[in-house]
């Protein structure tokens, strides 16, 4: 075991396991998968694709995620106001080398990442949080006055 600054890491076959950090991604893996996110978006604002599939679908990138050897970055993808992205994934997917080749052109990186898309779920699990949070029932006991009783006290 060896200890840096506060954080014990268990040794493996490169002295630590590869990528893996308690605290989450560094900051290098987050301003690159963000300048990665910013030439994904305005590549789908820009480009016409030759696949018909692609040709009329408006894509948003909310997020990528890039692994920490910078080899794979995930990017998140949604169609505001529709959620019929599943359908565009497998076109996507195949988008992505020409993809690649844009980034490997605007981002100055060793090597540029594999992209991979995923559906941005986030804001349909938002959606669903806000109509249970107005469900009369749940209003109820959110408006309902705090006694000493019910809290345990």
């Amino acid at each position: 075991m060896s200890r840096s600054r506060g954080k014990v890491e268990t040794a493996g076959p490169a002295g630590h396991f590869a990528g893996v950090s308690a605290s989450g991604p560094s900051q290098r893996q987050l301003r690159v998968s963000e300048e990665v996110r910013r030439v994904l978006a305005e590549g789908f604002a820009r480009t016409e694709f030759r696949d018909p599939e692609l040709h009329d679908v408006q894509v948003t990138v909310t997020e990528v995620r890039i692994s920490p050897d910078f080899r794979h970055a995930t990017a998140f993808v949604c169609r505001l106001g529709r959620s019929d992205i599943e359908a565009a994934l497998p076109a996507l997917k195949r988008a992505a080398p020409y993809l690649r080749t844009m980034l490997s052109k605007k981002l100055r990186l060793r090597t540029v990442p594999e992209i991979h898309f995923q559906p941005d779920t986030a804001l349909d699990h938002a959606m669903e949080m806000d109509s249970i949070m107005r469900q009369p029932e749940v209003r109820r006991d959110l408006d309902a006055p705090v006694t000493p009783d019910d809290d345990g006290e």
